[in-house]
């Protein structure tokens, strides 16, 4: 994982400028710029995100670690399986997918 992708969510967390939660994610995915998936998200769950995402247009990225490990990224005490980045400019979105991307390929 990169820095720069802990480093756009913790400022996220910070400015309140980011949805945790399926649900929550789900309504607000029309003011999205990004969504994170953990490794541990369940499958019906990670489905119905997807079919959103896709209708919406926004772009889906997997997190490489379990819903812990999320939670502790954005300095919460519980479990985040999916988080959604309201503010985000374009520049760190591309630099993000495309680190996201070579990651996949190896």
């Amino acid at each position: 994982m990169t820095k720069l992708l802990e480093k756009v969510i913790k400022e996220a967390m910070e400015d309140n400028k980011c949805s945790l939660g399926a649900k929550e994610v789900v309504t607000s995915m029309k003011s999205s710029k990004l969504i994170i998936l953990s490794d541990s998200i369940p499958k019906n769950i990670l489905q119905k995100i997807h079919e959103t995402a896709k209708i919406s247009k926004v772009p889906t990225m997997n997190f490489k670690g379990s819903s812990v490990t999320l939670g502790r990224l954005c300095g919460t005490q519980f479990r985040i399986s999916v988080l959604s980045l309201k503010a985000l400019n374009d520049v760190n979105l591309k630099s993000i997918l495309k680190e996201a991307e070579q990651e996949n390929q190896q």
